[in-house]
């Protein structure tokens, strides 16, 4: 933890305690503390809100300004794009049309940051710094009106999982790894929440003005290897319930913590998660219960990719049928979301990318007519925001992103 996060936290722990003394107890010697003590906020970039309230809050200014839009439409850009010459394109993408959101990664899949922390940082081991200045990127997102979302990779590290071996998931004094390769750390250690809500917390006071928390959930499949593997349950041991609720716990959780943590930062706070955790009670062995979730954030972020379904819905392939997935999925979602009391947005990930595992002849092609036809499918069912997904950031050219206006 840097030293300017530190101070921040000794501001605001001292402002909670200052605000339950009685104020005739004050004399010149509080003046002269809360004299200081003003100083340091200002000194920390801090902003006093709603002094109405009983107790007077602080939130971090990063002293950037924007406005959130009409609807967030955004599109994915990885750190290689966010910090190279692909950034102006895909800046102009943006500018020249009705998108108007970027969702850059600052933690990637791997585990690396894509930025270089301050001197001295725990996280410096980590940095792949494609992005060598990012409040000066942000400068220029700002000055063109496009809204910032950092994405930070949370449970998905294969970089924490090799350095910490008892953060992650062993079998046969090994790092488990999944098919593909890649390592998860473990949801039940509160150690793994703090590592990554301290580079979300770096990211916000770089003046993004939401986190959004990928992989927040136990790796696919974890209910049928849990006992093969060899990790460590935490204060959660202790627990008198089954082993899958313990997992949807653990994950609702960290949730719920990572926007208490963000909490003196005028951020927003979102999360995604798999589609088809909105169309049954929950998923246990992923630890997933949408409902759950989403009363935590502020932002739910189905990622309802059609070609991520099997056949669903009544559909038998449903990378085909794009507009009739979406509409089918946006019913479900729609009905889960209006029996919360604390409903957040939906902005579901749409496809903007082929699919050719899914075929053994031509792949289904995706251009203007499947992406228009996803983002209608969500406006006819009052959704209006959305993220667009490519991982190479190759995003098709000359679409309507608000084919209902």
């Amino acid at each position: 933890m840097g030293k300017k996060l530190k101070w921040m936290l000794i501001v605001a722990s001292l402002l909670l305690i200052s605000c339950t003394v009685p104020l005739h107890n004050a004399n010149a010697a509080d003046e002269e503390k809360k004299e200081a003590l003003m100083l340091t906020k200002k000194e920390l970039g801090l902003k006093k809100l709603d002094t109405s309230q009983p107790a007077a809050r602080f939130m971090f200014n990063s002293g950037l300004n924007f406005e959130y839009p009409d609807a967030v439409r955004g599109i994915y850009v990885t750190g290689p794009s966010a910090g190279g010459k692909k950034m102006s394109e895909l800046t102009k993408l943006v500018e020249n049309s009705d998108l108007n959101a970027m969702v850059i990664d600052i933690k990637e899949d791997h585990g690396n940051i894509t930025f270089q922390p301050e001197k001295g940082s725990p996280y410096a081991d980590i940095a792949e710094p494609f992005i060598d200045d990012p409040k000066k990127m942000l400068k220029t997102l700002e000055e063109k009106g496009i809204y910032p979302i950092a994405r930070v990779v949370v449970f998905k590290d294969s970089m924490l999982a090799e350095k910490r071996p008892d953060l992650s998931y062993t079998k046969n004094g090994k790092v488990w790894v999944n098919g593909r390769g890649e390592a998860f750390v473990n949801p039940f250690l509160k150690e793994v929440w703090e590592y990554n809500l301290d580079i979300a917390k770096q990211a916000a006071e770089m003046g993004f003005q939401e986190i959004q928390f990928d992989y927040v959930r136990f790796p696919e499949g974890f209910g049928n290897r849990d006992s093969v593997l060899e990790y460590d349950q935490g204060e959660y041991a202790e627990l008198e319930m089954e082993e899958v609720q313990k997992r949807v716990k653990a994950v609702t959780d960290f949730v719920a913590f990572a926007n208490k943590e963000l909490s003196h930062y005028d951020v927003d706070v979102s999360v995604d998660i798999f589609g088809y955790s909105a169309t049954i009670p929950e998923a246990p062995n992923i630890g997933q219960n949408f409902s759950k979730i989403s009363e935590n954030v502020d932002v739910i972020s189905s990622m309802i990719y059609p070609s991520h379904w099997g056949p669903y819905f009544g559909i038998s392939k449903p990378d085909t049928e794009p507009y009739r997935v979406i509409d089918e999925y946006a019913k479900v979602e729609n009905e889960v979301l209006s029996k919360l009391e604390n409903k957040p947005t939906s902005r579901p990930w749409l496809q903007d990318f082929e699919a050719p595992w899914l075929y053994s002849g031509a792949t289904k092609q995706y251009g203007k007519a499947e992406v228009e036809a996803q983002i209608k499918a969500l406006e006819e069912n009052g959704i209006h925001e959305y993220l667009l997904w490519n991982a190479t950031n190759n995003y098709t050219s000359n679409v309507d992103y608000t084919p209902m206006n």
